[in-house]
């Protein structure tokens, strides 16, 4: 069976993450994130993928290539102007002869797809729409459907007087070829919003598919770094390790799991590491350093006595000796110099340079004046 893979988004709520890394290529547990969603439809024998974005990153192509050392096949389409989730889907019609899966590629999920597939086929339907229980429906689509699961009415992003059910629709979907009948090429179309309520007026088969599964969306930081959080755990444990090839961890130090510390990576004398974390490829934790709480990508360091905690670092970081930084993201190449302490919220976008003793938290003044130097994002 295929899938289409949409990531076109732009990722704002995520830079300076994704500034030069596309959404799908964030690390989780120190893989790709689309490492991960490909193995997830692999185990539901979904392996002709189509990757539906609006350009296609040459990292992209060159970590999947056409799928062959993923036991896959890839295609991929690329958007000349943005088409919405239901327009990139058209966009790949010719690729399209029989019943195929479509999936939002910022969702880590372990619904069971192929009971999803197999439902679809019983019910005899167009659409199938997979449900899923969120705590505050307001923020998301919620599906209202009868008592045999027929879905009756789409409602985008309620006020809270107008929520019938907390079941929104989960971003996978199990779909029709002739459905693209529905849809105009060319132009900027939404399942959501387009196709799916036109295909309810017209009375044809939509069914949902309601799950109670594990369902993240990692399109926030603060999503993304549970996904992260939440599959430590479970592949960890609540206080384990993991310290990959090639690692040296110095005896002295302490770890509080889980911790994931990644190939190559160094830890010197009397550092602490506070789970749940992670460590990149060849990061390098010096001497008396701490990471409590925070995701560090590849090739990050962190100098001695400095302090990271709550933090998201994308790759090729470096934090100066003695610094402090607490709730901040840094974009890729960023440098913080020794014996800087930045407030939390803070946002560095990608290879932006703090010299040492530039930032302190107070006075809020010199907050100020880096913040017109563009150095400094504080949300």
């Amino acid at each position: 069976m295929k899938a289409v893979i949409l990531s076109g988004g732009k990722a704002t709520r995520l830079r300076p993450l994704t500034c030069n890394t596309p959404k799908i290529m964030v690390p989780v547990l120190n893989r790709p994130f689309l490492a991960h969603l490909v193995d997830y439809l692999k185990r539901h024998q979904v392996t002709e993928l189509i990757l539906a974005m609006g350009e296609v990153p040459e990292q992209v192509r060159a970590y999947l290539g056409v799928g062959g050392g993923f036991g896959v096949e890839i295609a991929y389409s690329s958007e000349q102007s943005p088409l919405g989730t239901a327009g990139a889907v058209k966009n790949t019609e010719e690729l399209l002869r029989e019943t195929f899966v479509v999936f939002n590629g910022d969702i880590f999920t372990d619904i069971d797809l192929t009971g999803m597939i197999e439902w679809h086929r019983r019910k005899g339907a167009i659409a199938t729409i997979a449900l899923t229980p969120v705590d505050d429906p307001t923020v998301y689509g919620v599906v209202e459907t009868d008592a045999k699961d027929r879905v009756r009415r789409f409602t985008e992003k309620p006020s809270r007087d107008e929520v019938t059910t907390n079941m929104i629709n989960a971003g996978i979907y199990v779909l029709e070829p002739s459905i693209l009948t529905c849809i105009r090429p060319g132009v900027f179309t939404m399942f959501e919003r387009d196709v799916f309520p036109l295909l309810l007026e017209r009375g044809e088969a939509i069914y949902g598919f309601a799950s109670r599964d594990y369902w993240i969306d990692i399109g926030t930081p603060e999503s993304y770094f549970k996904l992260n959080e939440d599959l430590l755990h479970r592949h960890i444990g609540a206080k384990g390790l993991r310290v990959e090839r090639q690692c040296s961890v110095q005896p002295s130090v302490r770890i509080d799991g889980p911790v994931l510390i990644g190939e190559g990576s160094c830890v010197g004398d009397g550092c602490v590491l506070l789970g749940p974390s992670i460590l990149g490829k060849g990061c390098r934790i010096d001497e008396g350093a701490l990471v409590q709480r925070s995701l560090l990508w590849d090739d990050c360091t962190v100098g001695d006595g400095a302090r990271v905690r709550n933090c998201l670092l994308s790759s090729c970081c470096r934090v100066g000796r003695g610094s402090a930084l607490d709730g901040c993201i840094l974009g890729d190449k960023v440098t913080i110099g020794a014996n800087n302490e930045l407030p939390q919220g803070v946002r560095i976008w990608p290879g932006k340079c703090i010299d040492d003793h530039a930032i302190s938290f107070q006075p809020w003044s010199n907050q100020e004046a880096a913040k017109k130097q563009g150095i400094l994002d504080v949300e």
